[in-house]
């Protein structure tokens, strides 16, 4: 009788046991290599951006302010034309409030029905592919969405925003249109968009009032002492927003800082007031940090057009450097 061929049971563990063992080994390969395409894919889509901010300044002689008094629309809003979405540009009225377009309210007469609530559009240009808490916001509770966040942000610079005359020191600020002859620092050496991490949890209460930048560590005591782990986490969550808290970030901490929140370390932010309601003695002040989903480091757009990573171990004197436009400061760019 003639033996029959093939692997016995021992014979096919073994070999199981082996594609087990080259899986396990290729995988972290393959999930490096996946997150490297998805930080190219994050770092064109902020150089794109940046060139619209260039577009909007060769069309208007200005940068886009990143909150107006009238409609309080980003300065994301502002660039829609330059990233090919001039129709949805033209749905806006720029003195009409953007709240007047959630799927609740009645847009102005003269803008056109949409069908669908204008914040709520998700733009692919705003979006990095290595966030994973992407999702519409139903604000009002009525079943349709209302607002889209954005994973990319407009630097206001270190810490004070708006105090209802002057904005801050950053590349972009509040009710100002800054032009590329302002940038002193250099436009190589000055932050202009960062990635943030959407639907941050936030503070806002009116510390440090007219006073000069508080420490890190009084700042810290703030968020940890009112953050809790429950606290609504609606920052970052509103492109059409321009608020500092949605479409902005400064550089008072470091990339990807955590705060220790009811016994967890998670990530916050604190504003004092909003740009609406800052004047000389209570201005708008923040400390919003710029956070990703890339393990270590923040993709950064700078005003000259080029994208660097920024590490989250960064030295915070270098950091606040290149988060200013008129500082004086030696820049050290290599030591990003």
């Amino acid at each position: 009788m003639k033996r029959r061929s093939g692997f016995t049971l021992v014979e096919l563990l073994v070999v199981i046991a082996i594609i087990g063992v080259l899986v396990g080994l290729l995988m972290p390969a393959v999930q490096q290599a996946r997150e490297a395409a998805r930080r190219m894919q994050c770092t064109n889509n902020l150089k794109q951006l940046m060139l619209a901010c260039h577009s909007y300044h060769d069309t208007y002689d200005t940068f886009p302010s990143s909150w107006n008094p009238g409609g309080e629309w980003s300065g994301l809003a502002r660039i829609l034309p330059f990233i090919e979405q001039g129709a949805l540009e033209a749905a806006i009225q720029w003195d009409s409030h953007y709240t007047n377009y959630q799927s609740n309210s009645t847009p102005p007469a003269s803008a056109p029905n949409l069908g669908f609530a204008l914040p709520s559009v998700e733009l692919d240009m705003f979006k990095c592919p290595s966030e994973v808490n992407l999702r519409s916001v139903d604000i009002d509770g009525d079943g349709a969405a209302d607002y889209f966040p954005s994973n990319y942000a407009m630097s206001h610079g270190t810490f004070m925003v708006y105090n209802g005359s002057q904005s801050g020191d950053g590349a972009f600020g509040a009710n100002r249109y800054t032009r590329i002859s302002e940038f002193v620092d250099g436009t190589s050496n000055t932050i202009g968009l960062s990635e943030v991490n959407t639907f941050t949890r936030f503070h806002s209460s009116s510390d440090f009032d007219g006073d000069a930048t508080p420490s890190q560590g009084d700042i810290s005591n703030i968020i940890t002492s009112n953050v809790t782990a429950t606290t609504n986490p609606s920052g970052h969550s509103a492109w059409v927003s321009g608020n500092v808290h949605q479409t902005g970030f400064t550089t008072m901490f470091t990339p990807n800082v955590l705060f220790l929140i009811d016994g967890r370390l998670l990530p916050a932010n604190f504003i004092n007031n909003t740009e609406a309601g800052a004047d000389p003695d209570a201005p708008c002040m923040a400390a919003v940090t710029a956070r990703s989903f890339h393990p270590g480091v923040v993709n950064t757009a700078f005003i000259d057009g080029s994208v660097s990573k920024v590490t989250e171990t960064v030295d915070r004197n270098v950091y606040w450097t290149i988060g200013t436009r008129f500082g004086g400061e030696v820049s050290l760019r290599n030591k990003l």
